[in-house]
């Protein structure tokens, strides 16, 4: 089992204890068995991963690494693999445990990548990762060397893979609560830094979720925001009519200068754009260990500048502000 008073303890030093008090019951709330059918079976798997010291543990490649394959002889790796395998699919990564290369959907190193030259130094920060999936971006902000990293996201499966690797790397300074955005207090202004990748185009209500993670922040706290965006001037938004790119819950893309508009609008300072890219399919695939459709299968196939809708493929930008 997790322990989290670490976490707590420095929740409480942010001033965050309103958020303390209620972390208990949303975690029990969160994994209660009625809640997935499948949450028994996946906890049992965790409960059962090999007790294996790893030789090494590095944050710093594009594969977060935990051991060596010579650390385990063939049959626990061989067990382990299949243990791995039970939670599919995984989409965020890569990883690379005891010589098992977990190949994700996304090749999230190259966003990361891309984002962290422009970044404030993580060095010493309490940092929140809001829908960090598995949470491969937080191991990621923990070797740049932040103090203590929370991410949040709803999705149990994604929450359990993150219990995995923990489990298998050891105790670390690293969280991943199963909830999203909503169940933190308002007002709490207790992060140095703020990441929200991936979520803005799954709001109904983007300015909410924008006010919502400025209230997050600590004055004059880091903002780093990436989402689905589209070309266009100040003012132009797409909002899908159906699905976009397969995807349901898809509301508003808007271009660059817009949000920059929206997040001015919510009070945000310095707004700057780092990075635009028009998401590949080297970056975005179908491998083994996500063996569901991806972009490939999103995108009109005589002409990918489309989604299989008609509408521009995905483009990402990634933006910056500072709290107040």
């Amino acid at each position: 089992m997790i322990d989290y008073q670490p976490l707590f303890n420095a929740l409480i030093e942010a001033k965050a204890g309103r958020w303390v008090d209620l972390i208990s019951g949303q975690l029990e709330r969160a994994f209660e068995p009625s809640k997935n059918g499948n949450s028994v079976k996946w906890l049992d798997n965790i409960a059962n991963l090999p007790e294996i010291k790893p030789s090494l543990l590095d944050l710093n490649a594009g594969q977060v690494k935990i051991g060596q394959s010579s650390d385990i002889d063939k049959n626990t790796q061989d067990g382990l693999l299949q243990q791995l395998k039970a939670f599919h699919p995984w989409r965020k990564g890569p990883f690379d445990i005891f010589g098992i290369h977990i190949d994700t959907e996304w090749r999230s190193d190259w966003k990361w990548n891309r984002l962290i030259p422009h970044i404030a130094p993580l060095s010493n920060r309490l940092v929140l990762d809001v829908g960090c999936g598995n949470g491969y971006h937080c191991w990621r902000m923990l070797g740049a060397g932040a103090r203590m990293v929370v991410g949040v996201d709803p999705l149990l499966l994604n929450v359990l893979q993150f219990q995995v690797i923990r489990s298998l790397y050891g105790e670390a300074a690293v969280y991943v609560l199963p909830m999203g955005l909503e169940q933190i207090p308002p007002q709490l202004n207790a992060f140095d830094t703020v990441f929200s990748m991936g979520v803005l185009y799954h709001r109904r209500s983007p300015i909410d979720h924008l006010l919502a993670l400025k209230d997050c922040l600590r004055p004059a706290g880091e903002l780093v925001l990436e989402t689905l965006v589209i070309d266009g001037r100040q003012g132009e938004v797409l909002l899908p009519e159906g699905r976009y790119a397969k995807m349901r819950n898809v509301w508003f893309l808007p271009s660059c200068e817009t949000l920059i508009s929206w997040m001015q609008r919510c009070g945000f300072k310095n707004c700057r754009v780092i990075d635009v890219n028009t998401t590949t399919t080297d970056e975005q695939r179908t491998t083994d260990w996500m063996q569901f459709h991806s972009l490939q299968e999103f995108l009109d196939p005589q002409d990918p500048r489309l989604t299989c809708e008609g509408l521009p493929a995905p483009k990402r930008a990634i933006i910056i502000a500072n709290a107040p």
